[in-house]
């Protein structure tokens, strides 16, 4: 408060329009017209999951101001996704950290009412030194707390399951032949097949990275890898009989039914792609929920701005207990889910540890 004294008070004074319906700018700046609207509401989508009625000001404010500055580029990290994760790994390391893999959670352990470790599937305990933060979803995050434990925990437990959930994904990776491309395919290209449909529609939007177009290393010699899926709009309902049934001809028929919109989407730019493909990989909300441990295999909490409903915050009632993630304040996206760790962090530390840190980025 008393280093940035200026800041604080226009945020303050500025709160409802940072948390109010993006959508409401729309009025105020006299934007009227209809590609640009479409435009906009497909960032808010795109970001958050939701259309801009129900999108935060703040994050689509922060949003364009990134994308838009002079000589703005989509980043993307060398070696894929895996060297994300490296570079987290080595710096939990460099700080005398532990990394567990293949480390399943059951649930946390609570002594005389405080969070003080996690119990694993092979029922081992991992004891915390100060405290556990669960970056689960909401859903799992109360799982991994056994009912009774702390009753304004299960009152927000229960007021919480009650939420409205994004939907899920279709995911289509590919290795193919790379030989007669055209030279000018991008890296990464976005398609809405209607834009008078709702923006969430299942299928209408579909985004298509062509990563090794940038870096070659993640593609053999003469190969390209593409990821496309659908934009959080794949309703899990149709999949969920089939989640003990996943070997069965029927669910191979709708992966197939459904993951024909994305082959339409990468033939928008490479119309001979089903012919070049060596490899192919189909993943559904079934996928999405097994492997990234996703409750429905949801892209989180469909909370909308101006709903009166808020994401909860990183503390809970329950002491030693921390959550982040895209299930928390401030919400879904990259840039939301960084900033909830960050507070998950700036809670376990003094005051002097954040001045230090502000000090060594020279905000």
């Amino acid at each position: 408060l008393f280093r940035y004294p200026r800041a604080v008070v226009d945020i303050i004074s500025k709160a409802n329009q940072l948390t109010k319906p993006f959508s409401e700018y729309y009025k105020e700046l006299n934007i009227t017209d209809e590609f640009l609207k479409n435009y906009l509401n497909l960032l808010c989508f795109l970001l958050q999951g939701l259309p801009a009625d129900g999108t935060l000001s703040a994050v689509m404010s922060y949003m364009i101001e990134d994308l838009f500055k002079p000589n703005a580029v989509m980043d993307y990290p060398k070696g894929g996704s895996g060297a994300l994760v490296g570079a987290l790994e080595r710096g939990i390391l460099k700080h005398n950290g532990v990394v567990y893999r293949r480390a399943h959670v059951d649930e946390v352990v609570i002594t005389n009412g405080k969070a003080t470790g996690v119990k694993l599937k092979n029922g081992n305990i991992l004891h915390a030194k100060q405290a556990v933060v669960s970056n689960c979803d909401l859903h799992n995050t109360f799982k991994l707390i056994p009912r009774g434990i702390n009753e304004k925990f299960d009152i927000e437990r229960d007021e919480l399951s009650k939420t409205k959930l994004c939907q899920s994904f279709m995911h289509l990776h590919i290795g193919f032949d790379s030989e007669g491309l055209p030279n000018d395919i991008p890296p990464q290209w976005t398609v809405c097949n209607d834009w008078n449909k709702p923006i969430d529609s299942p299928g209408n939007v579909i985004v298509v990275s062509m990563a090794s177009l940038l870096d070659p290393s993640l593609a053999p010699p003469n190969r390209h890898v593409i990821h496309a899926y659908t934009a959080g709009n794949e309703p899990y309902d149709i999949w969920e009989k089939f989640k003990d049934n996943r070997n069965s001809i029927e669910y191979e028929k709708l992966k197939e039914e459904r993951v024909a919109c994305l082959w339409d989407a990468i033939e928008r730019q490479i119309p001979d792609i089903r012919k070049r493909v060596k490899v192919q990989l189909v993943g559904t909300p079934l996928t999405h929920e097994r492997f990234n441990r996703r409750y429905q295999g949801s892209y989180g909490p469909a909370i909308a701005a101006g709903s009166g409903v808020s994401f909860p915050g990183q503390k809970t009632s329950i002491p030693g207990y921390l959550r982040c993630g895209d299930s928390t304040n401030p919400g879904i996206g990259v840039p939301a889910v960084a900033a909830s760790g960050a507070v998950a962090a700036a809670a376990l530390l003094p005051i002097w540890k954040h001045i230090d840190i502000l000090n060594k980025i020279r905000i």
